[in-house]
């Protein structure tokens, strides 16, 4: 997770696109006006965005300062408010039971790091809370249609159910999903869906 998103997210386009993961729009009935959602690895906004216009009161944050730039550009457009902070979310901490949700929408780390940022992803969220996923899975290295190409990147789903354990689980798919999202995420892939109640 270095400058190379940084990079990434430096050009005036919206390399994901402005519109938001079918996934969020598609379960963003979950989620009741006014409430405080946190998107972790939210890169350009197009998410946190999307639930600003729902009427939630939405916070993003990323490792790269283009992308939370790109973040508030975006949300300026649309006429809304989104509060951006700049997280490693491998190495810093995050506030503990503040929000009511928290999503996160193929953030890409290593799989040394994903239960780190899973528990912060969980711990952010008040008691009765939710939490919404969507990462790529290891299946994805076959298809070629985004995210990283090395399985170390990607998502066990068997891991994830493991840490489910404990939780109430509203949702989970593993499977085949077509994503148009900017050039970067392209066709069908291989995903892995969650949501679970804190």
């Amino acid at each position: 997770m270095g400058n190379s998103w940084n990079e990434r997210f430096g050009t005036e386009q919206y390399v994901y696109g402005e519109e938001p993961n079918l996934f969020i729009r598609n379960q963003a009935h979950r989620l009741e006006k006014g409430r405080k959602v946190v998107c972790f690895a939210e890169g350009e906004g197009r998410n946190a965005v999307y639930l600003a216009k729902q009427g939630l009161d939405v916070t993003a944050y990323d490792y790269a300062l283009n992308g939370l730039k790109k973040t508030e550009a975006l949300a300026e457009s649309n006429g809304v408010k989104i509060k951006t902070e700049q997280k490693d979310l491998i190495h810093d901490s995050v506030p503990d039971t503040e929000f009511d949700a928290a999503i996160m929408v193929f953030g890409h780390f290593a799989k040394k790091d994903q239960k780190t940022v899973f528990d912060k992803l969980v711990s952010a969220v008040k008691p009765g809370g939710i939490v919404m996923l969507e990462v790529y899975s290891e299946d994805q290295v076959q298809y070629g249609t985004g995210g990283p190409k090395t399985a170390d990147m990607l998502y066990d789903p068997a891991a994830l159910l493991h840490w489910l354990k404990g939780f109430k689980t509203i949702h989970f798919f593993y499977g085949e999903k077509e994503r148009i999202e900017g050039q970067l995420h392209t066709g069908v892939g291989h995903v892995i869906q969650v949501i679970l109640e804190k």
